[in-house]
């Protein structure tokens, strides 16, 4: 995990004959230099954050794209918007036991058992959508919980309690669903909603690109001037514009090839403000920084005071939340659950998608975010090979390949930041 910076310690032993820190930036935060040394500087050091997953996804568009003229068409960006956000809920959980160095294979099987859950408890039961909705939420919290209990407290490899669970909350699914196999949702219900419906005015797009961009630079502005005031580097200003620009842009076209369709998805929302919400966790709260803690070293966490058994469940906890919340999208989307739900590739896809977007599998670094880029680069494989019409199988390997040079990419750069005396 990278230690906090401070000018008696670690800036002696990083600035460089100039005085400046290896970004190219001065001990007080300001200045710099020429971008592409200091890209040049960044690679180096490993410090590449998502630049490599960025110029990954924008060249799998420009393949596809040349390859069939409807990739980049607002139908199907739209019809790919809403398909990133069951797997990337899930995805998003993931990466909250990734930060621990750990890994949680049950979360597609927890996802197709909130599913099953809910379905037996509205279609069969007659349960009201909004109550059958949360309680099997809960459920996905309640097995976060004592998987959790079982790796924390009993000592259990996270690998084995959660590979226990999924074939064991598999089979719960199975036993649920009886001998009909398949559920069918109500198609104008509360969770066919999820995913069925749109915000058609132009403005709610628009007013989201605004508000995300704005509330960004803010965020952002605000976080500089707390870094200059403690004397620690922070952006400067014309990075941090640029940034804001770059977003303004990609946000604003967003919103404009989503309106050329149907409009802002309603899931996509939804996944945003989650996003949001829970990487202001990890980055802006102490339990976000107890997470990271315990992924860079365990026992420096523990001598520090945390409650390291608490942390642990409670990241198992997460997990198993977001795996049923992306659960109910997945069963949104098709409006049923069967006893297939939350098997085949799922869980390969939901962990590749957290590792492909940059969160580190030895612990101590990443961002929801990673979800989010992640499951984009995954989806937009899928999409490509389904419009190309290629077998299933071609996309497997491409992924595959996608996932390896992600990993690879992970070690060199956890290589180069030990080398810089970073890890």
């Amino acid at each position: 995990m990278r230690r906090p910076w401070s000018a008696a310690g670690r800036g002696k032993r990083t600035a460089g004959a100039d005085g400046r820190t290896p970004d190219g930036r001065t001990p007080d935060g300001r200045g710099g230099q020429n971008p592409l040394r200091i890209l040049r500087r960044r690679f180096h050091a490993g410090e590449l954050g998502a630049v490599p997953v960025v110029l990954g996804l924008l060249v799998v568009w420009i393949i596809f794209q040349s390859l069939n003229g409807n990739f980049l068409s607002p139908r199907n960006l739209s019809v790919l918007s809403v398909d990133i956000v069951g797997i990337g809920m899930i995805s998003t959980g993931v990466v909250f036991v990734l930060l621990l160095g750990e890994i949680d294979l049950s979360v597609g099987s927890v996802s197709g058992l909130a599913a099953a859950a809910f379905a037996v408890l509205n279609v069969q039961h007659g349960m009201p959508e909004g109550p059958a909705l949360l309680l099997a939420v809960l459920c996905g919290t309640a097995i976060g919980a004592v998987q959790g209990f079982f790796f924390a407290k009993v000592g259990v490899p996270a690998f084995v309690v959660t590979l226990a669970g999924l074939l064991g909350w598999n089979g719960l699914m199975v036993s649920l669903l009886g001998s009909s196999g398949t559920l069918n949702l109500d198609d104008r219900g509360l969770v066919a909603q999820l995913t069925g419906f749109y915000f058609t005015h132009d403005a709610y797009a628009y007013g989201l690109a605004v508000l995300g961009t704005t509330g960004y630079f803010l965020a952002s502005y605000q976080d500089v001037r707390r870094r200059r005031a403690a004397g620690v580097p922070a952006r400067p200003l014309g990075e941090l514009v640029l940034r804001t620009g770059v977003l303004a842009v990609v946000s604003v076209a967003a919103a404009y090839v989503l309106n050329q369709f149907q409009g802002l998805p309603l899931a996509l929302l939804i996944f945003l403000v989650l996003l949001v919400g829970l990487d202001q966790v990890l980055c802006r709260t102490r339990y976000g920084r107890m997470i990271f803690a315990l992924g860079g070293s365990v026992e420096a966490a523990r001598r520090t005071g945390l409650n390291v058994d608490l942390v642990r469940i409670s990241v198992f906890m997460v997990s198993g939340t977001m795996a049923a919340i992306g659960g109910m999208f997945l069963a949104s989307r098709v409006t049923s659950v069967s006893q297939t739900s939350g098997s085949g590739n799922l869980l390969m896809a939901a962990i590749a998608a957290a590792v492909i977007g940059g969160t580190s599998m030895f612990g101590g670094r990443g961002r929801t975010w990673s979800a989010l880029l992640g499951v984009l680069v995954i989806q937009s494989i899928a999409s490509g090979v389904a419009l190309m019409g290629i077998e299933t199988a071609v996309q497997y390997m491409i992924t595959g390949g996608v996932l390896l040079v992600a990993v690879v990419i992970d070690s060199l750069s956890r290589r180069a930041q030990r080398s810089h005396g970073r890890v």
